[in-house]
């Protein structure tokens, strides 16, 4: 506790300091004056498109690590296949080289085969986002479905039950409540780095603040701001989450 009291306290003079000094400029943020009102309105404008761009990808990669979960975890080696190679393939891939294939290299191989599509900033870092994150979530389906007793699995077949009708009324109801809470806490992944998009040129979070900067000269206080923006949201969301976990706690003890 007294380490923590020292460290404020020459944190707090640090700050005082340096503002004493003239070093920072939160002018450039105070909401008591009209630029500072103005920039932090251009900030926070950025926030609708963070997040709906994050509730697109992560929709979209929820859909695809399904389609991709269900063969990997067949009895039959040739479905199984494609799946662990999708899966290791796209987790190798780091995600800025992927976004700069997508936006700027798929358009490309389109029109190499007769297609032209033009992806703006929006679609390109959606798409990127939703393949890289449905790898993980790939994997987040397979761990649920697999914590499930196999003897369930093995009774759905007596009955005659097929593969397919067995994930569907069987194991997926059940895993729901284990695959939900993992599944926002990669919702979490998916708006932090939703900052890449700023790149190419996605007017969300990050790149208004780019922007900001190069008219402001102030860096510090404005990636400050926008690591404070960050924060709340994802406060908000892990907030959701931990609520979500002990709803399904309760659910489950009944």
């Amino acid at each position: 506790m007294n380490r923590r009291l020292v460290f404020l306290l020459a944190a707090c003079l640090v700050l005082a300091g340096c503002g004493a000094s003239g070093n920072w400029g939160w002018y450039v943020i105070d909401p008591r004056t009209t630029g500072g009102a103005n920039n932090i309105k251009f900030l926070l404008n950025g926030f609708w498109a963070t997040i709906l761009l994050s509730v697109i990808a992560a929709a979209m990669s929820m859909v695809i690590g399904m389609i991709v979960a269900l063969p990997g975890m067949s009895s039959n080696r040739w479905l199984r296949l494609p799946s662990r190679i999708y899966i290791e393939f796209v987790r190798a891939i780091p995600l800025l080289p992927m976004l700069f294939w997508v936006f700027y290299g798929l358009p490309v191989v389109l029109k190499s085969v007769g297609i032209s599509v033009s992806i703006d900033a929006f679609w390109g870092a959606i798409i990127t986002l939703a393949i890289s994150d449905s790898a993980f979530t790939a994997e987040i389906y397979r761990s649920g479905i697999q914590s499930i007793n196999k003897g369930q699995t093995e009774a759905a077949k007596t009955v005659g039950l097929t593969y397919s009708q067995t994930m569907i009324y069987v194991i997926l109801p059940q895993a729901i409540k284990r695959i939900l809470p993992p599944l926002a806490n990669q919702f979490i992944y998916v708006v932090k780095m939703s900052a890449f998009a700023s790149v190419i040129g996605m007017q969300e979070l990050t790149r208004r603040a780019n922007e900001l900067v190069v008219t402001e000269y102030r860096p510090l206080e404005i990636y400050s701001l926008l690591i404070l923006e960050y924060l709340v949201l994802v406060l908000i969301i892990s907030f959701f989450v931990r609520w979500l976990e002990r709803k399904m706690k309760a659910d489950e003890s009944r």
